[in-house]
């Protein structure tokens, strides 16, 4: 069962999602924190109690799991999961925020899971099973030594998107193709789009080493999805599935130079 600890500096909030995760039945414990300052505390005091404590001791020191809030005074929770990222044996990290713009920097720090608030019970078991599930696939053998725990592994490559409330995650590998809409971008998979506040420029260079061309201002496309190339009067052209999109001047000699070495290799 799960040791929690969450972190919010609104005390509604805090009480509510506490109340929720205590309510859970795989959730062993939850204690909460007003800000950063007593979370590090609270983990320090966990590292203190824990370090005698052998081969089930996981995470720091006896917390399994912080479900952090971004926006707090002073230490932000960005900041903190930055700070527990650096222990030997970090826990997990699942964020629960009123803001949906954080998302990227949230899974570059390999957080678990991004929960939206007003949160919903529904969805916050969602979350917990999900780190229930890293556990216990992490948890290590009873033996008479410490056996060493694995790091969570890195989120899969995926982006959280909002779909009714409910966040769901898209697969890079199913996109086709990006198109831009000022600070937002319209994600375009087989079985249909996603808008995502994240700047085209930001997935072109998040992107690059997984295919990813720009074609145009408005366009970044997956290069292994582009069925054909078209020169038409001058202009250049790409079809991706039944879509044809502009290729820009400024980047068709090196869109050509990329599908020849690909068609080549």
């Amino acid at each position: 069962m799960l040791r929690v600890l969450a972190v919010d500096d609104e005390a509604p909030a805090l009480g509510e999602l506490l109340y929720l995760l205590r309510a859970d039945p795989r959730v062993r414990s939850a204690e909460g924190a007003g800000d950063a300052t007593e979370a590090l505390r609270r983990i320090g005091r966990a590292l203190e109690a824990g370090a005698g404590a052998g081969p089930g001791a996981d995470g720091a020191g006896g917390i399994d799991v912080v479900f952090l809030d971004i926006h707090m005074p002073g230490l932000g929770g960005l900041e903190l999961a930055r700070l527990l990222g650096g222990f030997a044996r970090p826990p997990l990290i699942v964020f629960v925020t009123a803001h949906e713009g954080f998302a990227v920097q949230a899974f570059d720090l390999e957080a678990v899971d991004y929960v939206l608030k007003p949160v919903r019970r529904e969805r916050l078991a969602e979350a917990v099973r999900r780190v229930h599930d890293l556990v216990r696939a992490g948890a290590p053998a009873a033996s008479s030594a410490p056996a060493p725990v694995p790091a969570p592994a890195p989120a899969p490559e995926q982006i959280p998107v909002e779909l009714g409330g409910v966040t769901r995650f898209v697969s890079v590998d199913d996109i086709a193709y990006v198109e831009a809409h000022g600070d937002y971008a319209r994600l375009h998979t087989d079985h249909g789009s996603h808008l995502v506040r994240i700047p085209l420029s930001t997935l072109e260079e998040r992107w690059a080493a997984r295919g990813f061309v720009r074609i145009h201002r408005s366009h970044l496309v997956a290069l292994a999805r582009i069925d054909e190339l078209r020169l038409d009067a001058g202009a250049t052209s790409v079809r991706v599935g039944s879509t044809e999109l502009a290729v820009s001047r400024r980047h068709a000699r090196h869109l050509r130079d990329l599908l020849m070495r690909r068609a080549g290799g």
